[in-house]
């Protein structure tokens, strides 16, 4: 039997550290790709105050598992010094089939732990969802393959996306659909879809919803901080859902009005239609289809 030798094994060592530790260092890199905050658990920093909510609800859940996992390894800690094997000491331990108690402890500790992580995480979604408060704005935002629309209810006008082109070159973001909204007010986005299910997805709003064809969601924001920020979809939808983007612009009250108005000078007044749906365009492509394939 031959032995591997000694550098083989400190290579293959040191490819099983590497492998251990690359979800660490990958997960840095993309915190520091998205300004994640180390003071709230590396989550992108939130722009909305609904966002404060979340922050909350994954620092205490982040604080409740560390102070578990400190109780378990001291635990572990504290058996293996304590039940150690000791010198000239061959008995074996006493052995038990059971223990009532601790089976019962370990049982009902989890299930409590799990009710109260529930409990919390249903009271945020709750209060993430309530849409009870009346809007400063409205905006329907209208999902299609593979862009967005979005319609200004309030101001009757809209403004129609196209897909991006994902050149590698510098200048795309300017070419994406842009999504307008005012810094602290109450906007209700009612998000719908043309198509297939997609899910709007801002980041900095720590939130996201799904657009259901045929479904009305709704999600209440109120933008705190003005900036530009990144918007994508967060739902497989088709061959270019990557390049299904656009861009989230918070601005003050006098942008907001001024982009309306331009938007009515270029014409883009009244709203865009929703009940554009697939299969009345397969309906209406059909004959020519049929056409082409008996020529």
């Amino acid at each position: 039997m031959t032995r591997r030798p000694a550098r083989s094994r400190s290579r293959r060592r040191l490819a099983v550290l590497g492998l251990a530790l690359s979800p660490l260092v990958l997960t840095a890199c993309g915190a520091v790709g998205v300004h994640a905050d180390p003071a709230n658990g590396y989550l992108p920093n939130g722009i909305t105050e609904e966002s404060k909510q979340v922050e909350e609800l994954w620092m205490g859940s982040w604080i409740a598992a560390l102070a578990v996992g400190v109780l378990v390894w001291g635990l572990i800690l504290w058996c293996v010094a304590a039940y150690r094997k000791r010198k000239d000491d061959n008995t074996l331990p006493v052995q038990f089939q059971y223990n009532v108690p601790l089976e019962i402890l370990y049982t009902v500790v989890p299930m409590l732990m799990v009710g109260v992580l529930f409990y919390y995480s249903e009271v945020a979604t709750q209060d993430l969802h309530d849409t009870s408060a009346e809007p400063d704005e409205t905006i329907n935002v209208v999902a299609k393959q593979w862009t967005w629309d979005f319609n200004y209810v309030d101001a009757d006008v809209h403004e129609s996306g196209q897909m991006a082109e994902l050149t590698g070159e510098e200048g795309v973001e300017e070419t994406l659909p842009t999504l307008y909204v005012p810094v602290g007010e109450t906007v209700e986005l009612q998000l719908t879809s043309r198509d297939v299910v997609h899910s709007f997805w801002v980041p900095a709003f720590l939130e996201k919803m799904d657009l259901n064809p045929g479904v009305v969601n709704v999600l209440q924001v109120t933008p705190t901080e003005e900036g530009t920020f990144q918007g994508k979809c967060a739902e497989l939808c088709g061959a270019y859902h990557s390049q299904m983007l656009f861009n989230l612009e918070v601005v003050s009250r006098e942008e907001y009005d001024a982009h309306m108005a331009e938007l009515e000078e270029q014409g883009n007044t009244g709203l865009l239609p929703n009940d554009l749906n697939r299969d009345e365009i397969i309906e209406r492509d059909q004959p020519l289809l049929d056409e082409e394939e008996s020529n």
